[in-house]
């Protein structure tokens, strides 16, 4: 029996809702799809933002161009199939991520950073997808310093049988635990499926889901095409079988969250006070600059913070 493997007795998890991402353009050729927050749901345990970006082929001379913007009250991770993007943030850091490979970047209190394609692979053209996850903080960690961590491919767990080969991002499923530092109990994995290959999800955590990053999926109740996330119910193991093209699947969950979660622009907080207090830090230039570049996101005016219940 594999790390993989699961109870045969176990019973199949029911299936809460299935959520079809809108696409948005982030400029020129690159777009996402922002299956988190939704109308339908706006957190699977602490993850409270889930966007794929790419497939995308830049030609000569074009790439990311995310310029310097702040966030509060969360954690961004940072997950690529394809490419590469270069990380500078306001304490000073400056890694470069590739496929396989994970920086965490914890905002706490308040950071700066800028996601760009580096300058060294713009000359030819290149190719560019992955995933951007945001995982909220604990109420009591909030306020704490900002971090940030990378961690190379090959420090993670890799579990493979059976027509399935999976990386453990971070938090703990399968019986392994990743060495990415997490501040709740959580998991996050990101597992290629052959034609016909099956994967389980453990009952383990309330809230649990999955995303179709490539290819699709079948499971008790329905069928994820590619670009879609699917909510399973508390109890019960979710298992999800690869089509005939094969899959490659995102799995995450978590506990619910200790109370509500606020959320404008990049800035995530239990209360609407510390909101407004991010949007008027930014406007006053009070959040520190990333070394070595000038331009940044101005603050957007976008209505009322959206709050999330557990």
């Amino acid at each position: 029996m594999d790390a993989f493997d699961r109870a045969p007795s176990a019973p199949p998890a029911g299936l809460e809702t299935v959520i079809v991402p809108p696409t948005k353009s982030l400029g020129g050729a690159l777009e996402v799809r922002r299956a988190l927050p939704s109308k339908h749901r706006q957190m699977v345990g602490p993850f409270i933002f889930f966007d794929q970006f790419g497939p995308v082929m830049f030609g000569p001379g074009q790439g990311m161009d995310v310029r310097p913007h702040p966030h509060i009250g969360l954690a961004t991770v940072t997950y690529v199939f394809e490419g590469e993007i270069l990380h500078r943030d306001s304490l000073g850091s400056v890694q470069p991520i590739r496929p396989g490979e994970v920086n965490w970047m914890t905002a706490g209190r308040g950071i700066v950073h800028s996601e760009r394609t580096p300058p060294a692979l713009r000359d030819g053209g290149t190719r560019l997808s992955g995933i951007q996850v945001w995982v909220a903080l604990p109420r009591a960690e909030e306020e704490r310093e900002p971090s940030f961590d990378h961690h190379p491919a090959e420090a993670l767990p890799a579990l493979e049988g059976e027509g399935k080969r999976a990386r453990l991002i971070a938090g703990a499923l399968w019986g392994a635990r990743s060495p990415v530092r997490t501040l709740s109990e959580m998991f996050y994995a990101a597992v290629d499926l052959d034609p016909g290959a099956e994967v389980a999800i453990p009952p383990a955590y309330a809230e649990r889901a999955a995303f179709t990053a490539a290819g699709a999926v079948s499971f008790a109740g329905g069928a994820l095409e590619p670009g879609q996330l699917a909510v399973f119910a508390a109890g019960g193991t979710a298992v999800l079988r690869a089509g005939p093209s094969g899959a490659r699947v995102m799995l995450l969950g978590g506990e619910p969250m200790d109370g509500p979660r606020h959320v404008y622009w990049n800035f995530v907080a239990s209360s609407t006070e510390r909101i407004e207090q991010a949007k008027a830090d930014w406007q006053a230039d009070r959040f520190g600059h990333v070394p070595g570049e000038t331009e940044f996101i101005p603050l957007p005016s976008i209505g009322h913070a959206a709050v999330r219940y557990p």
